[in-house]
């Protein structure tokens, strides 16, 4: 059978893959297995040859990369309850990635891939902001030049802030406010650290849609227990993702499966944290997507954790038990009581607080189209470990990893920061600066000799300035009226001599 085993309540409890791509939640206070309920999902569709992409935020998904221990007595009793006559301990084929390079390989996007509009938006600016941005990556084309790190946005920046006159009359206003708006929220955009999310080798969305040699689908797992502390960046990351899997996908309708499913974990942190524009690409992307063969699954702990806008679109659901401790949290019970599809044999409100561990209430879409009646619903275990794995356990599978060569070594081609870099040394060196023409009270241009310091003292000494004659001139007057003064005293003792001898 190609469905999808979730668990037993009355009956077993299947998604059919067809509609796979139909999206989903599951929900759950902390500790109550929905990481379990993720780990058979991204199972079963990777058992299909459905590639999956998951976010980790606490580390404890790495484990679908190990195949499970012996089985003790209570999870033998749990698959002999439901019915799994297949059961074996088994690994998936795993991928790991990191946006830091460091629990896998490097997830890389460019400036130019993402676009002025995106990146507008990311950083929240408005309509002229958005607009200097968008001549900036113009004059960028128009003149050759790549963005590709944050570097070469700055300095093109920097060349449409300095050229703003020339460029605001072919492109349009450019203003030094709005240049400065737009360097200070790229500063904070790196101090959260997406200087290593803009580099080179960009990410190909088709190497996430890839199988392994026996036909299943890999299970690709994004490192973010770091990253999701950064809202930024981890906004950042989807933002781009879910835009060019949307706009790159060709439309298939439906499917016999999916194509690709997207599991976000903890996704009331994505939402909580992210940037009005990420939730409207989110919305837009659950909206429409699934004409192109692509489901999203969100696992958070209460359902109104997700926007209403998206928890509409989500056909399968798994809620895990919920905690009404608070008036929020009675408020939240009730919520999620009334997104199921009713069941005549109980209270889904009642039941809701009194679900065990590994116990959830399952509805998911039939035949037609049609949700299930929300079943109480005994969960399947995952065949891999469950739980976190060594360094060495998780060197061992990167090594192993098809697209390491590709994507571990940074390329770093010239671009727009090293080409105006250039171009502005070239400049300086063809126009040397040009002495200013001495005018009338003007100071004249000083001599080519050395002008400062101890030098200049003594030539100012010998030979004067403007206001003081020089030691030389003074010894040359100097002696000229010794001479003239001895020569004239020779004369004069002559003429007098003269005179006395001739008396």
């Amino acid at each position: 059978m190609s469905d999808i085993l979730l668990g037993k309540g009355e009956h077993p409890v299947y998604l059919l893959p067809k509609y796979g791509n139909r999206h989903g939640l599951v929900a759950g206070a902390t500790g109550t297995g929905k990481s379990v309920s993720l780990m058979v999902l991204a199972e079963g569709f990777s058992r299909l040859g459905v590639p999956v992409f998951l976010a980790d935020v606490k580390g404890d998904l790495a484990g679908m990369s190990q195949a499970a221990g012996t089985p003790g007595d209570k999870l033998k009793a749990r698959i002999d309850t439901i019915g799994i006559a297949d059961w074996s301990p088994q690994a998936n084929p795993v991928v790991f990635w990191d946006l830091y390079g460091k629990k896998g390989h490097p997830v890389r996007s460019t400036i130019s891939e993402m676009g002025p509009t995106l990146l507008g938006r990311l950083l929240e600016l408005n309509d002229t902001q958005e607009g200097v941005m968008q001549i900036a990556f113009k004059v960028a084309d128009d003149n050759g030049l790549l963005l590709l790190d944050l570097a070469d946005l700055r300095a093109m920046l920097s060349h449409v802030s300095a050229n703003a006159k020339e460029i605001s009359a072919k492109y349009g206003l450019v203003s030094p406010q709005s240049v400065g708006a737009i360097q200070r929220g790229l500063l904070k955009l790196e101090q959260d650290g997406a200087g290593d999310f803009y580099a080179e080798p960009a990410l190909d969305l088709a190497d996430f849609m890839r199988q392994d040699m026996n036909g299943r689908g890999v299970i690709n797992i994004l490192s973010a227990e770091n990253l999701i502390l950064k809202p930024r960046i981890y906004a950042t990351f989807l933002l781009w993702m879910l835009s060019e899997l949307f706009e790159n996908l060709p439309e298939v309708g439906d499917l016999p499966q999916p194509k690709l499913v997207f599991f976000f974990d903890e996704a009331h942190l994505l939402f909580d944290d992210a940037p009005p524009a990420l939730r409207e690409r989110i919305e837009q992307v659950v909206r429409l997507i699934r004409s192109k063969g692509v489901g999203v699954y969100f696992i958070s702990q209460l359902p109104d954790d997700v926007p209403d806008q998206v928890l509409g679109q989500l056909g399968n659901r798994i809620q895990h038990a919920l905690r009404a401790f608070t008036p929020r949290d009675q408020k939240a019970v009730k919520t999620a009581a009334e997104t199921f599809p009713p069941n005549p044999r109980f209270k889904v409100v009642d039941v809701i607080t009194q679900l065990g561990v590994g116990e959830a209430l399952v509805t998911t879409l039939q035949e037609g189209g049609v949700p299930l009646p929300v079943e109480k619903t005994l969960m399947a275990p995952p065949r891999c470990r469950i739980g976190t794995i060594t360094d060495e356990e998780r060197a061992t599978v990167r090594s192993r990893s098809p697209v390491g060569a590709k994507y571990d070594t940074l390329v770093n081609r010239e671009s727009a920061a090293e080409r105006l870099a250039q171009r502005a040394q070239e400049q300086a060196s063809e126009s040397p600066p040009t002495p200013a023409k001495a005018g009338r009270g003007a100071p004249a241009p000083a001599p080519p000799a050395e002008q400062g310091g101890f030098g200049q003292t003594m030539k100012d000494w010998l030979f004067g300035t403007r206001r003081r004659q020089g030691a030389i001139e003074a010894m040359t007057k100097t002696t000229a009226r010794t001479v003239g003064n001895q020569l004239g005293r020779q004369i004069l003792r002559g003429i007098l001599g003269g005179m006395s001898r001739s008396r």
